[in-house]
């Protein structure tokens, strides 16, 4: 009996020296899941507060000078349009349309433009550094990434590839200053006497101009045979190393069988609001369209669709009022 009740008390002690030993291991995997948990939290919260800062909308300059209160007839969320016919220089709508704003990426237009009439190799290999980085955000490129000058002026156009925009700049012969002098030399020769460039990407808020201005570039921009098949691409698709990136245009009415655009270009950034610029044909006319500081992600081609449906029901005779 005795060396059984011994026996007894040894397994009863072996059990207790276990039980300890898992105690500490279920709660260290219960400490564990906790900070799994938390750190989870924490990531969420992080994605949530980054969220919040892209999509967060400031007044623009616009707003902030009371243009967006101006109303119209056509109860437009753009602070600024205007609507010309090509051939005739008729005006058929107008908004405030000889307020400086910032451009944001219709920027890029001139730098496509200034490009294309370089003459420059456009199968030439270039290279995103990381000066492009620094003065280019928003963008899927990384440093090392190489393709041709004309796939660079591709995604500038089509997807507002920042940049790109800015390596084409940068990578111009004479280097990034000459090309930004180029780009106001240009627009002083196309008579956009109130518009001025600091950089080609149109990041900064201080790349001005006025849709009169625009409805010139944009004018002179459709009969560019490059600028008007790259700004109205559909989309993409471009191998870069061991990835292949697709790239589809930021203006989705290029793909919109409704309408028929000969060269577009969309920019965003918080001073500018949402714009849009294009030639198009509508009714049987050449029109070019210009939107600025529109409030919504897609209003601004809201306004394109509505300016659109009221000149298609609108006699040909009648004068803007």
């Amino acid at each position: 009996m005795r060396i059984i009740h011994f026996f007894l008390i040894v397994l009863a002690l072996a059990f207790a020296v276990n039980v300890q030993a898992v105690a500490p291991q279920k709660k260290a995997t219960a400490t564990a899941k906790q900070v799994k948990k938390s750190h989870t939290a924490s990531k969420k919260v992080i994605r949530s507060k980054r969220f919040a800062r892209a999509s967060y909308e400031g007044p623009s300059m616009g707003r902030l000078t009371g243009l967006h209160s101006a109303a119209d007839e056509l109860d437009l969320k753009s602070s600024v349009a205007l609507v010309v016919d090509q051939n005739t220089n008729e005006v058929l709508f107008s908004k405030n349309e000889a307020a400086v704003l910032p451009i944001a990426s219709i920027t890029k237009l001139m730098t496509g433009i200034v490009i294309s009439e370089a003459n420059l190799p456009m199968d030439e290999i270039i290279t995103i550094t990381n000066d492009d980085i620094r003065h280019a955000s928003f963008s899927r490129l990384r440093a090392g990434t190489s393709m041709t000058r004309r796939d660079m002026l591709h995604l500038a156009l089509m997807s507002s590839e920042n940049r790109a925009a800015y390596a084409l700049g940068r990578t111009y012969p004479a280097g990034i200053d000459e090309f930004v002098r180029l780009m106001n030399a240009k627009a002083l020769m196309l008579g956009m006497m109130n518009t001025h460039y600091v950089e080609p990407t149109g990041i900064s808020s201080d790349n001005r101009s006025t849709a009169q201005d625009l409805a010139k570039l944009v004018a002179f921009a459709s009969q560019n045979a490059t600028v008007s098949s790259l700004s109205t691409s559909h989309g993409y698709q471009l191998a870069v190393g061991k990835r292949t990136m697709q790239y589809v245009n930021t203006n989705r009415l290029t793909s919109n069988p409704n309408w028929d655009i000969e060269v577009q270009k969309t920019g965003y950034i918080t001073a500018a609001g949402r714009c849009l610029v294009m030639q198009t044909t509508v009714a049987g006319r050449k029109l070019v369209m210009v939107f600025l500081d529109s409030m919504g992600k897609y209003s601004r081609l809201g306004d394109a669709e509505r300016v659109k449906a009221w000149l298609e029901t609108r006699p040909a005779n009648v004068p803007h009022a």
